[in-house]
């Protein structure tokens, strides 16, 4: 290949880039580089190649090519080769792979071998499965991710699923005056077995839903109001949104993750505690 028609088709890249012809891009991309792998630009555009194949969801191409982006990067400056590389290696579960990626973007993890496992706080992300969008906490498992910490209301989804996010944010969220950025859902990385449940309870003291809340809690299940705002939503990816959420005393449906017998037996724990007035009914799976 002459390198007049490898310019030429490097054009052709950026315009179908410009028109998100994606694939299209990473063709024109590839075949360029088939034949000037390390030419001046071909960092750019080994990088890019991989990026195209990442929004396509085309993970093993996004592993492969962002493999030779970040051969081509500068370590320890926060090339984005390197988190993109991540992302993949993650999702391919090249362990190896992602630690030395993380590592070549300038992050520090703890020593170890196999699936990463360094909590790192939490952060909001938006779940998108067949259109129905949701924004969720998740508690970080690594760079790229996490697992659901709330009792999603979209159908098939649930407490406790780890899911990879993107990290570059999209939107963000406003609670009591922090904001948090939010990050899109990538891949559903791993299910989670416990089902989602709905249940309606009673108690005269704010109080008293809050220790019925932090009793699931405390045994690994999730539960919190099903009226909530839950941070649902599309208008979070049009910027701030000011997120509601609350725990009042008075009759209202909870949220559950939990197996039922578990369910009923906490349920039950608490409505015989110290407590006066507090009360369950109606407890049945949701979808």
């Amino acid at each position: 290949m002459r390198k007049s028609e490898a310019e030429r088709l490097i054009k052709q890249a950026y315009q179908a880039w410009d028109a998100e012809d994606w694939l299209r891009a990473a063709e024109a991309f590839e075949e360029v580089l088939a034949h000037f792998p390390d030419e001046k630009d071909s960092a750019v555009w080994w990088y890019d190649a991989a990026l195209a194949h990442k929004f396509l969801r085309d993970w093993q191409k996004a592993y492969e090519l962002g493999r030779e982006a970040a051969v081509r990067a500068p370590r320890g400056e926060g090339d984005p080769a390197y988190w993109n590389l991540g992302i993949a290696a993650t999702i391919q579960r090249d362990w190896a792979t992602a630690r030395d990626a993380w590592a070549g973007f300038g992050i520090e993890l703890p020593d170890g071998e196999g699936e990463i496992e360094a909590p790192g706080g939490h952060a909001c992300v938006r779940l998108d499965t067949g259109g129905e969008r949701e924004v969720v906490w998740v508690e970080r498992l690594c760079p790229t991710r996490g697992r659901v910490v709330n009792v999603p209301v979209t159908g098939g989804r649930r407490y406790g699923e780890i899911v990879v996010h993107d990290g570059a944010p999209n939107g963000e969220r406003i609670v009591d005056g922090t904001a948090f950025p939010v990050f899109d859902e990538l891949l559903l990385f791993r299910e989670s077995e416990l089902p989602t449940l709905e249940v309606t309870v009673a108690a005269g003291e704010r109080a008293d839903l809050e220790a019925l809340i932090g009793l699931f809690t405390e045994h690994g299940y999730g539960a919190e109001p099903a009226s909530s705002v839950r941070m649902l939503c599309a208008c979070c990816s049009e910027g701030t949104h000011e997120q509601q959420r609350g725990v009042e005393a008075g009759a209202q449906r909870l949220s559950l993750a939990a197996p039922p017998e578990e369910a009923r037996r906490l349920l039950e724990r608490w409505a015989t505690g110290a407590a006066i007035g507090r009360s369950w009914s109606g407890l049945e799976p949701v979808g």
